[in-house]
């Protein structure tokens, strides 16, 4: 199905402080509201849409043509899509790609996602960086700022609410998914010499993209995702090898049983990686504190690293961890983000334990940060061969 201009329908994008913007939607009438965030990447519409980190969120893309790819079968990183709107300069109605199974206005119906294009979204995104990220409302039914403003007005901040517990998986599970991305698969047998692995990883499922699975089961047998609120006991009764702390949307400092879990989890000196929230997470329990970034970073070539050492990362958050290391605390900064000096990485100094506030996953984006996962993989054999190590 293909969808004729004449069918779209005049929307209207307000933010809480007032400023409004007029453009046009495929859509069913409704309205919906979130946080209003900026994407930067000029790939992987798909993989973002689906990414649960957006839950709540509105998202812009500054890039000015969405769809010309469609929608595969491949690029999910989760079941159905997580944000409440999308804002475009302008949908492709007419896709092309040996991959596509359905246009991207198709899918956006399928799942009752609203969309504005037509917004001069670069425009838009000067303006946040300038105002800061902020509440906003998309609808195509009702055009009147005013009536829209009132509504914004008793939308709940971000930072108050728990959006993990929506994300997150219910019950347990085995990831038994063969890797989609064969060019990450070939990629990965000149990079490492680390064959698949009869490990058992438990991933801590604060809202986990499908990529970090997919690479973690081209090394590890076993991997076990577990709901964010499974309390340290039951995470060691499936006898670890390694703990991952994924990626998930919102205010880590909400997620108070998350950081309890994995409080409870350091004295066991099981191998942690944190990714994103994960990273934030493990800070916490660490003892470091977070704060919400003025206008995030969502998009996928900022540089991290120390040193004169860099690589170019796929960032997606809003929240960052303040840079206040006291000399007794047994942490190190490994890695910060070149843009604007905030924490891009840390260590344990005395136990297997780091996190970045970055996706090695790369999904989309670069791949300089993919040794991680085999990094973490050689610290959990080294840790089994060696216990006495920690």
């Amino acid at each position: 199905m293909n969808i004729d201009a004449k069918y779209s329908k005049r929307a209207i994008l307000v933010l809480e402080d007032g400023t409004t913007y007029y453009g046009w939607s495929y859509s069913k009438p409704m309205t919906a509201i979130g946080e209003i965030v900026f994407n930067t990447g000029i790939t992987g519409y798909q993989e973002i849409i689906t990414d649960p980190s957006y839950s709540g969120q509105i998202v812009s893309f500054t890039y000015p043509e969405l769809g010309n790819t469609g929608i595969n079968e491949e690029d999910y990183e989760s079941s159905k899509p997580r944000l409440n709107g999308i804002i475009a300069k302008n949908i492709c109605t007419y896709p092309s790609n040996w991959r596509k199974t359905k246009s991207l206005i198709e899918y956006l119906h399928k799942y009752s996602i609203l969309h504005i294009y037509g917004i001069d979204t670069r425009a838009l995104t000067k303006y946040l960086r300038q105002a800061g990220t902020m509440n906003g409302c998309i609808s195509n039914e009702v055009l009147e700022p005013s009536a829209l403003l009132s509504d914004l007005q008793q939308a709940v901040n971000i930072e108050s609410q728990d959006l993990v517990q929506s994300v997150s998986t219910l019950k347990p599970y085995r990831w038994l998914h063969n890797l989609d991305n064969s060019m990450i698969y070939k990629r990965s047998l000149y990079t490492i010499d680390i064959m698949k692995q009869d490990l058992t990883i438990v991933v801590i499922d604060f809202g986990t993209k499908y990529n970090i699975l997919r690479n973690l089961y081209q090394y590890v047998q076993n991997i076990i995702v577990v709901p964010a609120s499974t309390s340290y006991t039951i995470i060691l009764k499936y006898k670890p090898d390694g703990i991952l702390l994924s990626n998930g949307p919102g205010d880590p400092e909400v997620v108070g049983y998350g950081i309890q879990t994995v409080k409870n989890l350091l004295p066991f000196k099981i191998p942690i990686l944190g990714i994103c929230m994960g990273h934030q997470i493990l800070s916490l329990a660490l003892g470091l504190e977070a704060f919400k970034l003025k206008f995030g970073h969502r998009g996928l070539n900022h540089p991290v690293g120390l040193r004169k050492n860099i690589e170019i990362t796929s960032q997606n958050h809003g929240f960052a961890i303040k840079n206040n290391l006291l000399p007794k605390m047994p942490i190190i900064l490994t890695q910060f983000n070149y843009n604007d000096k905030t924490t891009a990485a840390i260590s344990h100094r005395d136990y297997p334990y780091f996190s970045v506030q970055y996706h090695p996953e790369a999904s989309p984006g670069p791949h300089d940060s993919s040794y991680l996962f085999t990094h973490f993989l050689r610290i959990i054999k080294l840790i089994n061969k060696y216990p006495l190590l920690v």
